[in-house]
């Protein structure tokens, strides 16, 4: 905060008689344990310890006395810092995660972030970039498939650009989750907050894995992880997946190679191309939110590039 910027002091705002229908304010911790995603706790944790700092909180019950003009002080001291639009509005969303948990346990009888306006969508596309079919082959064919690690390579690059998983939900495959369903394979996805979704294994996605499992020798290793380190494939009982960071790099050098120098390209660009690809070729949008596991079909409408396609532009209709 500015030095002109007063500190927000929390001021009481319940009588006597509210706070003796309120339970204990509970630790954070109860609440933090109800979130399943990882990344997802510790950005909503962090969120939490800045909005204490900037209204003074140093005491759970402090959090009954917080006010929407609390709040409303503290998104314009976001705005101020030149914060992304998708950056307050997780730090909203946070305080707001929090306050529904305290209202459900009667530790507070109001949210206050109810009514605090979010910043809007920077863009309806979205800023991960989407690569072009071309270059999508490209990609799969760039791992050597003569060797262990480009076997895997070439698997985990199939299972991203043919089922737009998350990374996060790529490094949580095990082999038990390819399963047989109605004489189909299928592929069991561990999603955000827990929930499990079913997507049919592309055929050519189910050979590069085959080959991948029965080089690396834990095909039959249900419990394990999919895709592992290389070094840990030829260590006997290694088990553990590849890491996040792990994927990414991988994937850097790959683009690398091909002198793929897309500004935001990652991980997720794979999971938007698979998105707007299958749109693109008249998938239907509800089912692909199904598909990439979305709970709001606004999001899934951020990869719906239909409207935005190069080819379909009056520049390419124009005859001289």
């Amino acid at each position: 905060m500015t030095d002109n910027t007063a500190v927000v002091r929390p001021c009481a705002i319940l009588t006597a008689a509210q706070f003796q229908q309120l339970i204990d304010v509970p630790s954070a911790l109860t609440w933090f344990a109800n979130i399943d995603n990882l990344q997802t706790r510790r950005a909503y944790e962090n969120d939490l310890k800045e909005f204490m700092a900037f209204t003074g909180i140093e005491r759970p019950e402090q959090f009954r006395i917080v006010t929407r003009a609390h709040l409303l002080a503290w998104r314009r001291d976001l705005e101020s810092r030149a914060l992304a639009s998708a950056t307050i509005r997780r730090k909203l969303a946070a305080l707001s995660s929090l306050y529904e948990y305290l209202c459900e346990c009667n530790a507070v009888v109001s949210n206050p972030v109810k009514g605090v306006k979010r910043p809007k969508m920077e863009s309806a596309e979205g800023k991960t970039p989407a690569i072009g079919d071309h270059q999508a082959r490209a990609l799969l064919s760039s791992p050597d498939a003569a060797t262990l690690q480009g076997k895997r390579d070439r698997a985990i690059l199939s299972t991203l650009l043919y089922h737009g998983l998350r990374r996060a939900e790529l490094c949580a495959l095990t082999v038990g989750d390819l399963q047989q369903r109605r004489g189909v394979m299928h592929l069991r996805i561990h999603g955000k907050g827990g929930k499990l979704r079913y997507l049919p294994l592309h055929p050519g996605t189910a050979e590069m894995l085959d080959a991948y499992l029965q080089t690396a020798g834990h095909a039959s290793d249900a419990q394990g992880a999919m895709f592992r380190p290389v070094k840990s494939n030829r260590n006997v009982g290694g088990r553990a997946s590849i890491t996040a960071d792990g994927v990414y790099k991988m994937l850097a050098g790959y683009a690398a190679s091909l002198k793929l120098n897309i500004a935001g390209f990652g991980p997720h660009a794979l999971r938007t191309t698979a998105a707007t690809n299958a749109l693109d070729h008249n998938a239907d949008i509800a089912k692909v939110q199904e598909w990439l596991g979305h709970a709001n079909i606004a999001t899934t409408r951020i990869y719906d590039r239909r409207k935005m396609r190069p080819e379909d532009s009056p520049t390419f209709k124009i005859a001289y």
